[in-house]
């Protein structure tokens, strides 16, 4: 590869980090906010509507997407490397938050002090779980990801997309809901309808994703010459 190609792809790798990166950290923000999406008509699970989610949940499934296309393209060691930036941009921005929260409002200030609490209040115990869950699932997602990439030999990128996927996303949705609930920020009743409800949803856009991530490692292998399996290596 030459230097110019090393160069694009350099870049290519800092986009889609800093897709990565906002995807996760605007989760992180907007979990409060919940919708209700239903196309299967009025369907119910453990007596709550199915689909009845977080907004939080609408970025969240674009950072597995982007992470299985590092790992495709880019190599393990460089979707990890990622992963640990997210999480560093997390932390950071609920620094940035509390600070804000602490200082005083003017009285003339558009959004009160009592507002911004209670849109930003909970942010830190909702980062933290969501961090928690974030760093299970997606250590296990890349692991999988390249445990199946390795076992079949670069074949089946839809095998290893999917498998990596729900099973990470199981272990996140148990995870960050489980928390959520521990420490006071959702009602333990909620607890089974969010999980199903969170997890079917997040295995309904891996399906819709795959061919998304087919499309991305068609354009990025033909863009760099790559053979099947083969890596870019940035190093």
């Amino acid at each position: 590869m030459t230097q110019k190609d090393k160069k694009v792809a350099f870049q290519i790798y800092l986009y889609l980090g800093a897709l990565f990166i906002t995807s996760l950290v605007v989760s992180n923000l907007i979990f409060q906010k919940f919708f209700y999406w239903n196309p299967f008509g009025d369907v119910t699970v453990f007596g709550a509507p199915l689909f009845e989610l977080s907004v939080g949940i609408l970025p969240y499934p674009l950072t597995f997407l982007i992470t299985d296309t590092i790992s495709e393209i880019y190599g393990k060691k460089r979707a990890n490397q990622v992963v640990t930036a997210g999480i560093f941009a997390s932390f950071f921005s609920m620094l940035i938050i509390w600070v804000a929260n602490e200082v005083p409002a003017i009285e003339s200030s558009p959004i009160g002090d009592a507002t911004f609490t209670k849109v930003f209040g909970l942010s830190p115990l909702g980062v933290l779980a969501s961090m928690l869950a974030y760093l299970a699932a997606q250590y296990i997602d890349i692991s999988i990801y390249h445990f199946w990439k390795a076992l079949t030999k670069g074949k089946y990128l839809w095998l290893r997309n999917n498998f990596s996927t729900f099973t990470s996303q199981l272990v996140d949705t148990v995870t960050v809901v489980g928390l959520l609930c521990i420490f006071g920020v959702l009602p333990w009743d909620l607890f089974y309808g969010l999980v199903v409800s969170g997890f079917i949803f997040k295995i309904f856009i891996a399906f819709l994703d795959t061919p998304l991530l087919y499309l991305a490692v068609y354009v990025l292998r033909k863009r760099f010459k790559l053979g099947l399996g083969e890596e870019i290596q940035l190093d």
